[in-house]
């Protein structure tokens, strides 16, 4: 009684700082304004709906890898938010060729994890989490793992059975002519040391190859020697493009010079069997391998006779060898100096030709080619 009641505080806003916090009526929280429900849903979740994609070409755009992972996805079966784009935006950072790539649903998200080593633009891409990305907390918004009912064949990927082609040193064989069959690409990477894996990817309607394979050696010390010889080279109309599939190319060390120069020489070779108009057949004709004076001698011609059966069975099945002689009158002999191979199959005379070129036998350097079947049976052996 009789005293001046207090009078009320001063709510900042509304006198000390009028222009930091102004408070129209009719809003709640002081006029704080209101982030829509929604909106605040796709922040909580978008560490747990985004993915990263590295290894992108420089040609890739932000409209490039929108559109490629969207049809992708809806190949696949990942669509799991009906239908619609899965891809709702992308940041590209050119620089360092990477890609976040956010999707419309945790769900979404997790599918595409399985996108792992997809060929984009003519080259494998890797797909992994971002690094803001909240292992416990995105569980409790979606499925974590892909859906174990995805189509992957459908985009050339085969989940869990690459069995040895997993791992940093697989490598990605891109760019081979469609007409190369699994046996040459086989015979072509060999060049190199034997393999552990080896995948040539098939359209999976028509078992047609779709230019491209996976492969990693037994000898991980060769990969880098079988990028370098490898990438960049002309195969038929087309230019390989090899590397490790989950990294950069690497250069090959000093003391592997050697063994890719061999490796360069071997190739060099490969590419000229491997062109379109060179037909295998069952027969190789080596030259260079033996000299009229070798072939009189009885014994000497019976020892050459025997080496050339084991070298030549180490690559398939023969069913003859013929090795012109001299004539005793010195009439000329078609063939004479040529040792010709004949093996029960393609497959075998194609793996002869690629090992006994280059080799040395007597100090010469064998050279290796295939022969007419049709003269070899006629006893024409002067083609």
């Amino acid at each position: 009684m009789g005293q001046v009641p207090p009078a009320p505080p001063t709510i900042p806003g509304a006198g000390m700082f009028p222009n930091m916090f102004p408070l129209p009526t009719g809003q709640p929280f002081g006029g704080l304004p209101m982030m829509p429900i929604q909106a605040m849903t796709q922040q909580a979740t978008r560490h747990a709906r985004r993915v990263y994609v590295g290894g992108l070409s420089p040609t890739a755009n932000e409209q490039s890898v929108a559109t490629f992972f969207s049809q992708v996805m809806a190949v696949v079966g990942g669509n799991t938010s009906g239908p619609g784009d899965a891809v709702v935006n992308v940041y590209i950072n050119h620089e360092k060729k990477f890609a976040f790539v956010e999707m419309r649903s945790v769900e979404e998200a997790s599918n595409a994890m399985s996108l792992d080593g997809i060929i984009f633009e003519g080259a494998p891409v890797k797909v992994r989490r971002p690094s803001d990305y909240n292992p416990s907390l995105a569980a409790t918004l979606g499925p974590s793992q892909p859906s174990s009912n995805l189509n992957l064949a459908a985009v050339g990927l085969t989940p869990g059975a690459s069995g040895g082609l997993e791992g940093p040193d697989r490598i990605f064989v891109g760019g081979l002519p469609y007409y190369f069959t699994e046996s040459q690409v086989r015979e072509l990477l060999e060049s190199f040391g034997a393999l552990k894996g080896f995948d040539l990817v098939k359209d999976r309607e028509t078992g047609n190859s779709k230019g491209y394979a996976f492969c990693v050696y037994q000898d991980l010390s060769v990969t880098d020697i079988a990028c370098a010889a490898l990438n960049g080279i002309k195969m038929g109309d087309k230019t390989l493009t090899v590397r490790r599939a989950n990294q950069g190319t690497m250069q090959p060390k000093p003391e592997q010079e050697n063994v890719l120069l061999h490796a360069q020489q071997q190739i060099a070779f490969q590419r000229i069997m491997m062109q379109p108009g060179v037909m295998a057949t069952t027969v190789v004709c080596l030259t260079q391998v033996v000299t009229e004076d070798e072939l009189r001698d009885d014994e000497e011609y019976e020892d050459i006779m025997e080496d050339m059966r084991q070298e030549g069975g180490k690559f398939g099945a023969l069913t003859n060898v013929v090795i012109p002689r001299p004539s005793p009158n010195g009439e000329p002999v078609p063939g004479l100096g040529k040792v010709f191979l004949k093996y029960l199959d393609t497959d075998g005379s194609s793996k002869a030709r690629i090992g006994m070129n280059g080799r040395k036998f007597g100090g010469n350097e064998v050279v290796a080619v295939f022969y007419p079947e049709d003269k070899f049976e006629q006893g024409d052996y002067g083609a």
